[in-house]
């Protein structure tokens, strides 16, 4: 298979009919890349949705706008990551009335022991598997940790003084992901107490999922982030929300309907939190600005054919309801 110089890519896009030309437009196809930029962007959410673009400057500028969405939202995601862990961490403690892990296994998270009374043997035995999957899943991130010489953790294991190392010490190791799943194996009445610290609106979560479920549903979002992912089209989405995490949203902010299958979904999300989280009005309201006018500006570069597929039509009527929100 033979290779393709910068000057015989620009020639294929040609091909294809997008106008690309001159220095300028080379470099930056050479600095965002052919396969990560061109052929990452050219499509909305799947290869079969392919975008009309007909220059290089429209690609360009969907490269830009997703790059924008990164850097705006990567504080506010990091902020939220560590405001809920540390609420969660207050109710973990409490509840287990220690910093021992050991402790938070015997009395914070569910199992074949301490499942709710109606619980079937079925029921029960899932519990029990979902607690020593947790428990396998610490074991190795503390390893991991430990391999990889975490002075957070090494400094538990190589002091004599020490026992183990204390759950906010784990806490500053896991994995959004990592800590959605601790979330989902602790008991009713755990779940039930750092909902009411964060203030969830409870009225439609019976079971307390959403504490879990939410943090799930931002970590696609906050993963693909990390790792350079495309985001403004949600391919990266793979939950479908629950009816009370779409009716949470839809009562709390006041929206006809929530799905997730637009990036403004998940900016209603991270304001919600932030409202919660007792960030300054003036800040969240900035936040939503700062997203209208990325998307406004990205509009205005595109084609409105290409437009129409990525911004979608009742976005400004949605982010206006989320501003009397806030």
């Amino acid at each position: 298979m033979s290779y393709k110089s910068t000057d015989a890519l620009m020639r294929h896009l040609r091909d294809s009919g997008i106008d690309i030309s001159g220095s300028a437009q080379k470099r930056q196809l050479i600095n965002t890349g052919y396969y990560h930029g061109y052929k990452g962007y050219r499509f909305f959410k799947n290869a079969g949705t392919r975008l009309p673009f007909t220059s290089y400057k429209e690609v360009y500028a969907t490269i830009q706008y997703d790059t924008a969405l990164k850097s705006l939202f990567y504080s506010k995601m990091m902020f939220i990551e560590t405001a809920v862990k540390n609420i969660a961490l207050e109710g973990i403690l409490a509840k287990a009335n220690s910093e021992s892990i050991q402790a938070m296994y015997d009395n914070v998270v569910s199992g074949y022991r301490n499942a709710p009374a109606n619980s079937t043997q079925e029921q029960k035995k899932r519990l029990q598997q979902n607690k020593l999957n947790l428990q396998n899943s610490i074991q190795s991130n503390l390893a991991y940790a430990y391999k990889k010489n975490n002075p957070k953790i090494t400094h538990f294991y190589n002091n004599v003084g020490y026992s183990g190392v204390p759950i906010w010490a784990l806490f500053e190791i896991m994995t959004m992901g990592d800590f959605g799943y601790l979330l989902s194996c602790l008991t009713y009445d755990v779940r039930d107490d750092i909902s009411r610290r964060i203030g969830l609106n409870l009225a439609c979560d019976t079971d307390r999922q959403l504490i879990y479920k939410y943090i799930y549903t931002l970590k696609d979002l906050r993963n693909a982030i990390a790792h350079n992912a495309v985001i403004f089209d949600t391919r990266f989405r793979n939950i479908d929300p629950s009816k009370a995490m779409k009716q949470c949203l839809e009562i709390e902010i006041g929206l006809p309907y929530v799905n997730f299958k637009t990036i403004g979904d998940y900016v209603l999300l991270m304001c919600y939190y932030l409202k919660l989280l007792k960030v300054p009005k003036t800040e969240i309201k900035s936040f939503v600005r700062s997203f209208e006018k990325i998307t406004d500006e990205y509009r205005a570069s595109v084609n409105p054919v290409v437009a129409a597929i990525v911004i979608h039509p009742d976005l400004a009527s949605r982010m206006m309801i989320l501003k009397n929100f806030i």
